[in-house]
């Protein structure tokens, strides 16, 4: 049963599909797992809320459009195929002028907010 169910878990990944089920800004969805880590998919547009993850670090890859990290001390703009790595405990708020799509690798577990909880919390996402 082992192999079957390993078996089962490897397919090809087709990102706009995944994406195209997306339909809300800010509501990652998890899209993949692997060694503990989930991969994300969110799309989002506006401004997020000021928040640190004081165990993980989070990777951000851009897969389509642009956004600007927000840090404390400094502005980070990232665009289509380029990542960006928030170490653990830095304080950031992601902004996007437009639509932006990222795919976000980050252990499971990982609360979007961070240290926050507000109405962008997400304590349960859904598999897609």
């Amino acid at each position: 049963y082992l192999i079957l169910e390993k078996f089962i878990q490897m397919q090809v990944v087709n990102i706009n599909d995944k994406l195209s089920q997306i339909k809300e800004y800010w509501n990652p969805a998890i899209a993949g797992e692997l060694n503990g880590q989930h991969i994300k998919l969110v799309k989002f547009k506006g401004t997020f809320v000021w928040h640190k993850h004081d165990d993980e670090d989070e990777m951000f890859y851009v897969l389509k459009g642009s956004f600007n990290m927000e840090l404390r001390d400094k502005k980070v703009t990232l665009h289509e195929h380029e990542f960006f790595i928030v170490p653990r405990g830095v304080e950031h708020r992601p902004e996007a002028e437009e639509e932006v799509a990222v795919m976000l690798f980050e252990p499971a577990g990982t609360i979007n907010t961070g240290n926050t909880v507000n109405a962008f919390t997400k304590m349960e996402l859904q598999k897609i």
